[in-house]
C-alpha cells in the first residue's frame, strides 16, 4: 500500500479527497444558518475545496442574502469579508473545471453581490462562458443571457450569438421559464419574423406552466412591451395568471405589471381593481421613501379622493429624503392623479430643480409635461429646463431623442428654436419613424399656431420643414410590410398632423396589407371600429363587417372592461349600429355596478368623459332604438353637467345670432343655446308657421352669453305636439372645423349623429359649415343674410 502511494501520489490525492470529503463538506454547508459559518468552513478547508464546493458556497451565501431586507448593506459586508477573497481566488483558479451550470451560476451570483463588470473575476467568468456557449443547455443559456442583460449588453455580439442559438433550436425548446428569460434578453436585436416565432412558441407552451408562475407571465408581457406588440391572446392568458395569484404579488410585481400594461395600452379592470385593494392594504407597511414612492406611483392614479390626500400628505413628510429619481416618479404620478396639492407640487419642483442636470432627455420631457399640466409657475425652473433641452439638442444624433427634446421645448411657456435646432431636425428626418415624425410635426405646428417666432425667417423654414415631414411620412408608410408593425406605430399617435397629411396614404398602405388580417381578437375590435366612427365612414360590406366584429365580441362581454364596452357601444351608435346583446349587457344593473367601481379608479377628467359617453349612448339608444325599451336615466346628470357651461356664444355664433334676428323679423323670433329633450344643445332655434312666417316666442328675449331657461320639460315627448298645425321647428347649427374631416367637407360621426337625433325630435336641421360661412363668396353682410334666408325660407333642404 505504501509502495502504491509512492508510485501514484497524485492519483491517491484525487481518490482520497474528492469522493470522501466533497459530499460531507457540502452537507455541512447546507446546515449552516448564517454567513459566518459558511466562511468558517471555507477558511478551514480552503486547501481542499473543489470547484463544486466553491459553487455551493456561492449559492448558500446568496440564499442568505435573499432572505435579508437591507440587501445592499448585507452585500457589502459579504464582499468585505476576508474569506470572500479566498472564495474569489479559488473561483479564478477552478473555473476551468466547473460544469456549465456551476460556472454561470457563480457569474450570476457575483453580479448580485454587485461586483463590477470590469472586475477580473467577472471578466474571466464571462470569457469562459463565451467559450462554452454552443454547448449550454437552455436553462444555462437563459441564466447567462440574464447576466448579460444585467450588464446592459443587449446589443453585444455575445447577445447576438445567443439569439442565433435560440433561433436555431426554437423548435426543440419546451421550457417556457427559460424561454421567457431569453425572450426578454434578446428582444432588442431580433427581427420581426423571429419576434412572431417567439410569440407563437410562447403561446404554444403556455399551457405547460403552473398558474402560480407569475414571473413567467410577467416576462412574456415584458417581451411584448419590448417589441411593442400588443398580442391580445397572450396578454389575456398572462392576465389570468396574475389574477389567479394576485394575493401573493408584492409591490414590485404589481408596479411592474401596471407599468407594462400602460405601455402596451392593455386594460384589465379586474386586475386594476384587485391591485388597488392589494396596494391599499400595503399603505401602513411602508415608511421609507424608496418603497413608499413606488407605492405612491402605483396606487396614486387609481386612488379615491381621501386616499390621494393621505398619500400626498405622507410623501410630503418624507420629501426632504427623496432622490432625484424618486422625485421624478412622484411628479409623474401627480400628473396622472390630476393633483392640485400646490404645496407638494412646489416641494417636488424644488427637488427637480436641484437635480435637473442628472436627468435624461425623456425624463426632462416627463418633468416638463407634468409641471405644465399641474399649473406650476416657476420661471427659473423653466428657464433652466429650456437651457438644458437646447444644449442636449445641439449634441444629440438619435432621432427618437431629438423628437423628444424638440417636443419638450415646444410645450415650455416660452418656446423657441433657432436655425441650428431646425438643422438638427432636418439631419435626422430620414431615420425617423412615424412616432418621431408625428412628435416633430406637433411641435412645429404648436410654434406656428401660437405665433412664437423669434427670427424673421423662422416661420418660412418651419413651413418647409413640415413639407419635409410629410414627404418622409409618405416614404415611411410605403416601407411597411406588416400590419402588426403599422398598427403598433399608429395606435400611439396624437395630434392632427397625421390625420391631416397622411390619411390617404395610410388607407392605401392598409389596403396593401389586407391579406395580413386574420382572426380579430375581441380586445382589438375597439381600435378597429374607432376610425370608422370618428370619421363617419362605412367599411366595405358594412353589416357583415360589423356583424363579424360583434360575433367575436359576444363571448367576451363579461370579461372586457366596462369602460371599453361603453366607448365601443357609443362609437357603434355614431355609425347607426346598435347590437342588442352589447346594449343589453351595458344597460344592466350588474354591469353599471362594475362601471361605478371602475369610475372610482379613474382620474376626474377620464371619469367625466366616461359618464358623458354613457349618457350619449343612452340618448342614442332611446332615440334610435326605442324597441329595445332601455330607459333614459340621465336627467339628473345632464342637469348638473349642462347648467355649468351652456349658453356661451363664440364670435361667429354671435354674428349669426344678430343676423338671424334681422332675417326672422326680430330678436324674439330666434332662441340661442336651446336645450332639447335628452339634452342636445342647439345653437339657434326658430319656428315657421305653415306659410313660412316666423313665429315669435312671446317676447322672451335672451341676452348673449347667458343660459336660457329650458322651455321643454326633460321628458321624451316629441316636440311637434306643441307646435301649431303644419308649423315646423328649425335648428340652425354652426359647424366649425372640428365637425369635419381634415381637408374635405365630410361630416364627422358625432355631428352626423346629432343631426339624426334632432330630426327624430322633430327639427328641420340647417347646418352652417364654417368653410361656407367664411368663404370669399360670403365676405359681405348682404351675402350672408341672403345665405340665411335661402337656407331658412328656400326649398327646405338642409
Amino acid at each position: 500500500m505504501l509502495r502504491l502511494r509512492a508510485i501514484c501520489p497524485f492519483s491517491w490525492r484525487v481518490f482520497h479527497f474528492r469522493p470522501f470529503s466533497c459530499e460531507p463538506l457540502i452537507s455541512q454547508m447546507d446546515k449552516c444558518t448564517n454567513e459566518e459559518q459558511v466562511f468558517d468552513l471555507i477558511e478551514k478547508n480552503k486547501a481542499i475545496l473543489s470547484e463544486e464546493q466553491v459553487g455551493c458556497a456561492f449559492s448558500i451565501l446568496w440564499q442568505f442574502q435573499k432572505q435579508k431586507t437591507s440587501l445592499l448593506k448585507s452585500v457589502e459586508c459579504i464582499r468585505d469579508h476576508p474569506q470572500f477573497l479566498t472564495l474569489y481566488n479559488l473561483t479564478i483558479n477552478k473555473m476551468e473545471f466547473m460544469n456549465d451550470d456551476n460556472l454561470v451560476n457563480v457569474l450570476y451570483i457575483t453580479q448580485q453581490f454587485a461586483i463590477e463588470a470590469h472586475d477580473p473575476l467577472v471578466e474571466a467568468l464571462m470569457t469562459e462562458a463565451w467559450r462554452r456557449l454552443e454547448r449550454f443547455d437552455i436553462n444555462v443559456l437563459s441564466k447567462f443571457s440574464s447576466c448579460l442583460a444585467d450588464q446592459h449588453l443587449y446589443f453585444s455580439p455575445l447577445m447576438g450569438k445567443i439569439a442565433d442559438i435560440v433561433n436555431r433550436n426554437l423548435e426543440t425548446i419546451q421550457d417556457l421559464r427559460s424561454l421567457s428569460v431569453l425572450m426578454v434578453s434578446i428582444s432588442s436585436l431580433i427581427s420581426q419574423r423571429f419576434q412572431e416565432q417567439l410569440v407563437n412558441k410562447a403561446e404554444l407552451l403556455f399551457d405547460t406552466i403552473d398558474p402560480s408562475h407569475v414571473n413567467i407571465a410577467r416576462r412574456i408581457v415584458q417581451f411584448l412591451r419590448n417589441i411593442k406588440y400588443s398580442y391580445y391572446p397572450l396578454l389575456e392568458r398572462c392576465n389570468k395568471v396574475f389574477l389567479s395569484d394576485v394575493a401573493n404579488l408584492d409591490l414590485e410585481s404589481i408596479s411592474k405589471i401596471l407599468s407594462l400594461y400602460n405601455s402596451l395600452q392593455f386594460h384589465s379592470f379586474d386586475f386594476i381593481l384587485m391591485a388597488k385593494r392589494r396596494l391599499t392594504k400595503m399603505v401602513p407597511l411602508f415608511d421609507q421613501p424608496a418603497s413608499f414612492v413606488k407605492l405612491f406611483a402605483a396606487l396614486g392614479p387609481m386612488a379615491g379622493p381621501e386616499e390621494k390626500k393621505q398619500l400626498e400628505s405622507t410623501v410630503l413628510l418624507m420629501s426632504e429624503e427623496l432622490t432625484s429619481q424618486q422625485a421624478l416618479a412622484v411628479i409623474v404620478a401627480m400628473e396622472e392623479m390630476e393633483s392640485r396639492n400646490s404645496r407638494l407640487i412646489k416641494k417636488i419642483a424644488s427637488i427637480l430643480h436641484r437635480n435637473l442636470d442628472n436627468y435624461k432627455s425623456i425624463e426632462l420631457l416627463k418633468i416638463t409635461q407634468a409641471l405644465i399640466f399641474l399649473h406650476f409657475r416657476g420661471k427659473e425652473l423653466f428657464v433652466k429646463l429650456r437651457e438644458l433641452l437646447l444644449s442636449y439638442l445641439k449634441i444629440s444624433v438619435k432621432p427618437s431623442e431629438i423628437s423628444i427634446l424638440v417636443y419638450a421645448i415646444s410645450v415650455l411657456p416660452s418656446p423657441n428654436l433657432d436655425e441650428a435646432g431646425i438643422s438638427r431636425i432636418e439631419a435626422v428626418l430620414p431615420q425617423c419613424d412615424l412616432n418621431d415624425l408625428n412628435s416633430l410635426a406637433m411641435s412645429i405646428l404648436r410654434w406656428i399656431q401660437n405665433g412664437h417666432v423669434y427670427l424673421d425667417n423662422t416661420t418660412g423654414k418651419q413651413l418647409k420643414l413640415l413639407q419635409k415631414l410629410d414627404h418622409y411620412g409618405h416614404q415611411r408608410l410605403k416601407k411597411y410590410n406588416s400590419l402588426n408593425l403599422l398598427r403598433e406605430e399608429l395606435k400611439s399617435l396624437k395630434g392632427d398632423w397625421f390625420s391631416e397629411s397622411l390619411l390617404e396614404e395610410t388607407i392605401a398602405t392598409l389596403q396593401c396589407l389586407m391579406d395580413d388580417i386574420s382572426y380579430i381578437h375581441p380586445f382589438a375590435i375597439f381600435a378597429i371600429i374607432l376610425p370608422f366612427s370618428i370619421l363617419n365612414y362605412d367599411p366595405p360590406q358594412r353589416d357583415a363587417f360589423f356583424g363579424t366584429c360583434i360575433q367575436h365580441l359576444n363571448s367576451y362581454l363579461s370579461i372586457l372592461d366596462p369602460l371599453m364596452l361603453v366607448f365601443l357601444g357609443f362609437y357603434l351608435a355614431t355609425l347607426q349600429y346598435f347590437p342588442e346583446d352589447l346594449l343589453k349587457t351595458i344597460f344592466n344593473i350588474k354591469f353599471l355596478g362594475r362601471l361605478d367601481l371602475q369610475l372610482e379608479l379613474l382620474c376626474p377628467s377620464l371619469n367625466m368623459k366616461v359618464q358623458i359617453r354613457l349618457m350619449e349612448l343612452n340618448r342614442a339608444v332611446c332615440l334610435e332604438c326605442p324597441e329595445y325599451q332601455i330607459p333614459w336615466f340621465h336627467d339628473r346628470f345632464c342637469q348638473q353637467h349642462y347648467n355649468k357651461d351652456i349658453g356661451i356664444l363664440n364670435g361667429a355664433q354671435q354674428q349669426i345670432y344678430k343676423m338671424l334676428a334681422e332675417v326672422l323679423g326680430g330678436i324674439n323670433c330666434v332662441k340661442a343655446s336651446v336645450l332639447t329633450p335628452y339634452y342636445h344643445t342647439v345653437d339657434f332655434e326658430c319656428i315657421l308657421d305653415k306659410r313660412k312666417k316666423p313665429l315669435p316666442y312671446g317676447g322672451h328675449k335672451i341676452a348673449l352669453g347667458k343660459l336660457p331657461e329650458m322651455h321643454w320639460e326633460s321628458n321624451t315627448q316629441i316636440v311637434e305636439s306643441r307646435l301649431p298645425p303644419e308649423a315646423e321647428r328649425i335648428a340652425l347649427e354652426f359647424l366649425d372645423l372640428r365637425a369635419f374631416c381634415r381637408n374635405i367637407p365630410h361630416l364627422k360621426g358625432k355631428s352626423a349623429m346629432k343631426k339624426r337625433h334632432l330630426e327624430i325630435l322633430g327639427y328641420r336641421v340647417i347646418q352652417i359649415p364654417h368653410f361656407e360661412w367664411n368663404s370669399m363668396t360670403m365676405s359681405t353682410k348682404d351675402a350672408r343674410m341672403d345665405y340665411l334666408r335661402e337656407r331658412i325660407f328656400g326649398d327646405g333642404k338642409s
